[in-house]
């Protein structure tokens, strides 16, 4: 079973090398490697490995941690293979067909942050409106979106009000990037984390702003 663990480690050479070794020491075999943020010295990576059948993930975290100054944000369940560089293939996507291009955004967008879902959502008619969603994305009502207008790209609280309890109760981790229009946005959840990053939001931001860009011109 794949299953995607997010560390970090001192920013050195021979972190990562020494992360590997010590993942290897419990069979685990690693698919991936991708850096999501480089900062003070510490650098946060996503691994996407591979478990024997009978394996606990928690060996992924002892074994990682046992590495002197690596801490494990979080170890999930993961389907498929990291696909970090596709955007600028989504945005062809799009550019070929914008009349499905909502649509195209939300699918597309969860393999590149690797988010669990995406919903494009906005206000007509002062109440909240889906206009496109990922094949993941919660059915649960949402009667509002008190952050709307949206001015930038930000990280939500995951305990406010208006979020759906089923998703309180996954534990799930949001952000959103206005899409285009000030009422329009494109809003990811992260059902068990881990906690979105800046570079990630930052790169959610843009990608959107490409978009909108085809899209509306």
């Amino acid at each position: 079973m794949s299953f995607l663990i997010r560390v970090q480690l001192p920013d050195s050479p021979g972190s990562l090398g020494a992360v590997a070794s010590a993942l290897g020491m419990v069979d685990a075999d690693i698919l991936s490697v991708d850096v999501v943020e480089r900062s003070s010295g510490v650098a946060v990576d996503d691994l996407v490995v591979d478990l024997p059948a009978g394996s606990l993930p928690d060996a992924l975290i002892t074994a990682a941690e046992s590495v002197e100054g690596v801490v494990v944000d979080a170890v999930r369940p993961y389907a498929g293979v990291l696909d970090t560089h596709r955007e600028l293939e989504l945005v062809e996507e799009i550019a070929g067909n914008p009349k499905d291009g909502l649509a195209l955004l939300a699918d597309g967008v969860p393999r590149i942050i690797r988010s669990g879902w995406a919903l494009v959502v906005g206000h007509r008619n002062n109440e909240v409106v889906r206009l496109a969603a990922s094949s993941a994305a919660p059915e649960a009502p949402i009667t509002e979106l008190p952050w709307l207008p949206l001015e930038r790209a930000t990280i939500l609280d995951a305990e406010d009000d208006w979020i759906p309890s089923t998703w309180r109760e996954l534990g799930t981790e949001l952000a959103a990037t206005p899409l285009g229009k000030p009422d329009r946005a494109l809003l990811v959840g992260r059902p068990g984390g881990p906690q979105f990053r800046a570079a990630e939001v930052a790169r959610l931001a843009h990608l959107a702003g490409i978009v909108s860009v085809v899209l509306d011109g």
